[in-house]
């Protein structure tokens, strides 16, 4: 707002130094003739033209200045969002770290495989063995390859490839 004021007076005074303006519904008189050179009216106008070219290139800089300083605004908000949003998400999902029971049934599935003579059995027979439904299997599984990583391995039974065993990997 300040510099739409600015810029007014500028050119009001501009334009006054022409010389008055005559009044509304009065002729002007005949005697008040201006009589100046191309060069004179140019150098009116120029000087006039001048502070508001100054003026619309200081404008101009500082609308650039405030445009990247709104990105650079827009980004860190977006930044703050995403970073709030993956707290939100560990908060709703801590990790879950094995209970008692799932340890139990990942050393029944260890002793289980140790006692077999090829260290290996199809996760229908764990399924059985430990008398748990898919679910509850795969999470002993996890657990149990969790707590001993490299040592286990899952592989597809030869006759049926749609079958999962686990076996214990050679050293």
């Amino acid at each position: 707002m300040q510099e739409h004021y600015r810029m007014t007076k500028l050119a009001d005074a501009s334009i006054n130094s022409f010389g008055p303006m005559p009044e509304a519904g009065v002729p002007p008189e005949e005697e008040t003739i201006f009589v100046m050179t191309a060069g004179q009216l140019q150098e009116i106008i120029s000087r006039s033209i001048q502070p508001l070219r100054e003026e619309m290139t200081a404008l101009c800089s500082r609308l650039a200045e405030l445009e990247s300083l709104q990105e650079s605004e827009i980004s860190r908000v977006c930044c703050d969002i995403a970073y709030d949003r993956q707290r939100l998400a560990r908060l709703e999902n801590p990790i879950k770290r094995p209970g008692k029971t799932e340890t139990a049934r990942a050393e029944k599935i260890e002793k289980y495989l140790q006692s077999r003579p090829d260290h290996r059995a199809t996760f229908e027979t764990l399924k059985g063995h430990l008398g748990i439904d898919n679910v509850l299997l795969n999470q002993a599984i996890k657990t149990l390859m969790d707590g001993s990583s490299g040592r286990y391995g899952i592989t597809r039974t030869s006759g049926d490839k749609r079958k999962r065993t686990l076996v214990i990997l050679p050293k």
